[in-house]
């Protein structure tokens, strides 16, 4: 009786950023049992930092890096945030330096279509793919934000409804761009005049390696589900339970028949954490760790005000939550992803501390943590495969904790146990990101 292949995992590495996910102390095992701490050397700027996590990635024989967007720093009770003090890289820029000291890797830029045009942001992707030999990748987000918007010339103008039709298009500008040069031959004039766009001319660059960059998308939502379906190669998700990534892998595979889409053409990948120990127990230990230190008293506060839209500087983290209604859309928070819908976070995290009997910290701690492996490197292996098997992904987006250093661990002790089980590659297979996600090329 035959059985079937192992699915393989697709693995990529998310640049730890300017939010609460880093933390800049290594949890150890102190002698005698109990967490000790260590300093991290890292810097979220420098370019040693970048290039020690995207060497480590491809040394993993990961699909990508990827790097996140900040186009303003965040504000808090009219105060920049203090993780954002040491700014925000533009990533392109980042990313074309990275080609120049790695082979394999595929190299992800977050970019905007809100306050971008699709001519300059196509011209800068296809010359990143030139400069990598076919490894680059677009993540595309949107804005309806006013308070970024402040910082462009058109500010904010652009209605929340128009974000995803608005991106839309601009992807199917910048693929025509990308189309008007044939492989070998001489570029043909483009001319296109949409609701959002209309221009026309020859474009600069001529045709990648890889045809196009590849097209991630960021979003749960169900405008951001269709947008992935519709144009997407790859979804960088979050689901929290085996059972929740399944239906939303199913749901979003089956939307693409509808656009004349295979399953293999667009890749699931959710964001996830790890922690791995020599024992369950060491495990779990560290990961509680992390977690006190990613919600510090004072975060815990903050994420809360976020929740509640009121100064809650005079609440104790280690005492109860507010009993009062959120005040939604107070202004509190600016340049932040809104809680659509603040009493319903408000009264999950109330019935949750009720039901454990948790401080506010406590309770910020549970409710805020992302999708994460704890365990033996043989466990976290294990459990990855199975999500992968059972289809509620396709490979994840590894979010580590610390910069730089965050991926070693898992590069060193995890992926030769996924090698050793079928269900990861042993070598890179081409030389461009679509070689490594298994995508058809775009037609020419």
């Amino acid at each position: 009786m035959s059985t079937a292949p192992a699915r393989e995992i697709h693995l990529a590495a998310h640049f730890p950023g300017v939010n609460n996910t880093t933390v800049w102390q290594v949890p150890a095992t102190a002698p005698g049992g109990g967490a000790a701490r260590r300093p991290s050397l890292g810097s979220q700027i420098d370019f040693s930092s970048f290039e020690h996590l995207a060497r480590t990635a491809e040394r993993g024989l990961f699909d990508f890096f990827f790097l996140a967007e900040g186009l303003r720093l965040r504000e808090h009770k009219d105060r920049i945030h203090d993780l954002d003090v040491v700014g925000r890289p533009e990533s392109l820029t980042v990313l074309n330096a990275l080609a120049a000291v790695t082979d394999r890797l595929g190299l992800a830029a977050t970019v905007n279509t809100t306050f971008n045009e699709p001519y300059e942001l196509a011209r800068r992707l296809a010359t990143l793919d030139h400069l990598s030999g076919g490894r680059a990748a677009w993540n595309v987000v949107t804005s309806s934000d006013a308070f970024t918007g402040e910082n462009f010339r058109r500010g904010g103008y652009l209605d929340r409804s128009d974000r995803y039709t608005r991106a839309a298009e601009f992807v199917a500008v910048a693929r025509e761009l990308w189309d008007s040069w044939t492989p070998g031959g001489p570029p043909r004039p483009f001319a296109h005049a949409g609701r959002h766009f209309d221009i026309a001319g020859v474009f600069g660059v001529p045709r990648s390696p890889q045809g196009h960059p590849v097209v991630i998308q960021a979003g749960d939502s169900g405008d951001g589900r269709e947008f992935a379906a519709s144009t997407a190669d790859v979804i960088f998700t979050r689901h929290g339970t085996l059972e929740a990534g399944r239906a939303f892998y199913a749901d979003v595979k089956g939307r693409l028949a509808h656009y004349g889409r295979e399953p293999g053409d667009l890749k699931i990948m959710p964001g996830v954490s790890f922690v791995v120990g020599d024992t369950a127990a060491e495990a779990q230990e560290r990961a509680a760790e992390i977690r006190r230190l990613q919600v510090s008293p004072q975060t815990a506060i903050l994420l809360a005000e976020q929740v509640w839209g009121v100064d809650l500087s005079a609440y104790d983290p280690d005492g109860p939550l507010p009993d009062f209604d959120p005040r939604p859309h107070s202004g509190l928070a600016q340049g932040r992803v809104r809680h659509a819908d603040q009493r319903a976070v408000a009264d999950r995290w109330r019935e949750l501390a009720r039901a454990k009997g948790l401080s506010l910290r406590q309770t910020v701690i549970e409710a805020t943590g992302r999708q994460s492996f704890i365990g033996t490197p043989e466990a976290v292996a294990e459990e990855m495969a199975a999500f992968v098997a059972a289809r509620a992904a396709d490979g994840f987006i590894l979010i580590p904790h610390l910069t730089p250093g965050g991926l070693d661990e898992f590069v060193d002790r995890v992926v030769p146990l996924l090698q050793e089980r079928g269900t990861f590659r042993t070598a890179y297979r081409g030389t461009t990101l679509r070689d490594h996600l298994a995508l058809r090329p775009p037609a020419a």
